[in-house]
C-alpha cells in the first residue's frame, strides 16, 4: 500500500492537469510564425519552406541551373554540409562554415584536389554567425558569443569554446545571428525583435557590438526588425546591411530593405514603420515615416535578403570593384515565391544605386531546389555561394 498510494495520487493529479486546458477553454499557442497574422488569414495555406532532412547529393542539384552573366560560370564547390549558412577564412585557408538549423560549425580544408569537411562543434543553438581573427574563430549563438582559440591547429580535437559575452536575450524568434569583425576592429552582431510585429524592447531589433574581449557593449542601429547579414564599404566604411520585413501584410508588402548606417544611433523604423513608406496599421498610429532612416533600396517583398558582401577581388572584370552582392534566401509568406536569387548592387554617386540580378535559378516551377543564403570571396577572387537548403557551396568563377 506505501507504494501503490503515492502512484495513484501521480495518475489522479496527472489527469486533473491534463483537463485544465480543456476546462479553461485553453488552446495551444500558434507557432512564432504565425503571430500577426489577420483573422482573415488563419485557413492561408502560406508556411515558411521545411527544411530537407539532410544535405542533397551532388545529382540531386541542377547547378547548370544556375544562370549567371556571360563569361562566368558556376560549379559545385562542396557539398554534404547540413545547413550551410555563414563562411568564413581562417589565417591558414581553413573554411568555417556555420549552421543554423542544424547546430554545429564546420571546417573544409581544400587540398586543391579534395574538400574535406569536418564538425568542430554541434549541438549548439542556432549557431548562424561566424567570424575569424587572430588565429580565433568566434561564433554567435541565440544568447553568447564564444571562440575557439588556435582552432585550425587542432581540427581533429577542437579546442574548448571560451565564452566572450553571454549575457544577449534569449529569445528564439529572430535570435540567430550574424558576426563580422567591423574596420574599427569591433565584433558587430544583430539582435533581432522577438516577433513577427511588436513593440520590442529596447533590447531587440537592433545591430550591436562588443570589442573582442566581450567589453563595451554598445548599439549601432536601432528599429531593425532583423538583419542577418551586413558589410562595410571598403573605402567609406560605412556599413551597410540587409533588413527583413515583417509578414502578414500583404502579398506585396512590405519590402525588404537594403539599408546604410553613416553614423551610430540612428533608427530604421521598426515596427512603426516598413519600407520607409508604410506607417503599420496598429504600431504606426500617430507617427510618421518622416521620423526613420529610409531605406536605401527596397529590395523586394519576403525576399529574405541574408548575406551582403562587397567585391574586392580581382577576378571579376574591372567594373565590380566594389559592388555588393545581397544573397536572398527567398520568401515563404507570399503565394508566388520571390528571392531565391543572389543581386547585386552598384552604387552611383547622386543616383540611386542600380539593383540587378547575378545569380537566379534555385527556384525551378515555383518551387526552391536550393536557397542562397551567403557569399564568400575567395583569394583567387572567385566568389562562394552558401546554399542552406541544399547544404552545398557553389563557386562562381569568370573567364577574361
Amino acid at each position: 500500500m506505501p507504494r501503490i498510494i503515492p502512484t495513484a495520487v501521480v495518475v489522479v493529479l496527472t489527469s486533473v492537469f491534463a483537463l485544465v486546458p480543456y476546462v479553461q477553454g485553453q488552446q495551444a499557442p500558434p507557432p512564432t510564425w504565425k503571430q500577426g497574422q489577420p483573422a482573415s488569414m488563419a485557413d492561408s495555406p502560406l508556411a515558411p519552406v521545411a527544411q530537407p532532412p539532410a544535405p542533397k547529393a551532388p545529382g540531386e542539384m541542377p547547378v547548370d541551373k544556375i544562370k549567371v552573366p556571360a563569361g562566368f560560370k558556376v560549379s559545385l564547390w562542396a557539398h554534404g554540409i547540413n545547413n550551410a549558412r555563414v563562411m568564413t577564412w581562417g589565417d591558414k585557408g581553413t573554411m568555417f562554415v556555420s549552421s543554423r538549423v542544424a547546430g554545429n560549425v564546420y571546417a573544409i580544408q581544400d587540398t586543391g584536389a579534395t574538400r574535406e569537411v569536418k564538425v568542430i562543434a554541434k549541438g549548439l543553438n542556432l549557431p548562424n554567425g561566424v567570424a575569424f581573427k587572430n588565429g580565433t574563430l568566434y561564433i554567435a549563438e541565440v544568447s553568447r558569443i564564444t571562440k575557439m582559440v588556435g582552432i585550425e591547429d587542432k581540427l581533429d580535437s577542437p579546442p574548448a569554446m571560451e565564452v566572450v559575452y553571454d549575457i544577449l536575450p534569449r529569445d528564439l524568434p529572430h535570435g540567430w545571428k550574424y558576426l563580422a569583425f567591423g574596420p574599427d576592429g569591433k565584433l558587430y552582431f544583430n539582435i533581432g525583435a522577438p516577433c513577427n510585429i511588436c513593440i520590442p524592447p529596447d533590447t531587440h531589433a537592433n545591430i550591436s557590438r562588443v570589442n573582442p574581449d566581450g567589453t563595451g557593449f554598445e548599439y549601432v542601429a536601432h528599429g531593425v526588425r532583423n538583419s542577418v547579414g551586413f558589410d562595410w564599404h571598403p573605402e567609406t566604411k560605412d556599413l551597410y546591411f540587409t533588413t527583413h520585413g515583417r509578414d502578414w501584410l500583404g502579398e506585396d508588402v512590405p519590402s525588404d530593405r537594403f539599408d546604410v548606417a553613416q553614423k551610430k544611433g540612428l533608427h530604421f523604423g521598426f515596427p512603426y514603420c516598413h519600407q520607409g513608406d508604410i506607417l503599420d496599421p496598429e504600431f504606426g498610429k500617430g507617427r510618421s515615416c518622416g521620423e526613420f532612416a529610409p531605406p536605401l533600396i527596397k529590395t523586394g517583398p519576403h525576399v529574405a535578403g541574408n548575406g551582403v558582401q562587397f567585391y574586392t577581388g580581382s577576378m571579376f572584370p574591372p567594373e565590380y570593384k566594389n559592388r555588393i552582392f545581397l544573397a536572398q534566401r527567398g520568401s515563404w509568406n507570399r503565394t508566388e515565391k520571390t528571392g531565391y536569387k543572389v543581386m547585386m548592387v552598384t552604387l552611383r554617386a547622386g543616383d540611386v544605386p542600380k539593383y540587378e540580378v547575378f545569380a537566379e535559378g534555385w527556384l525551378q516551377g515555383g518551387q526552391p531546389w536550393g536557397r542562397p543564403v551567403y557569399t564568400q570571396l575567395m583569394k583567387d577572387g572567385s566568389l562562394l555561394i552558401a546554399d542552406d537548403y541544399a547544404g552545398a557551396i557553389y563557386r562562381v568563377t569568370y573567364q577574361r
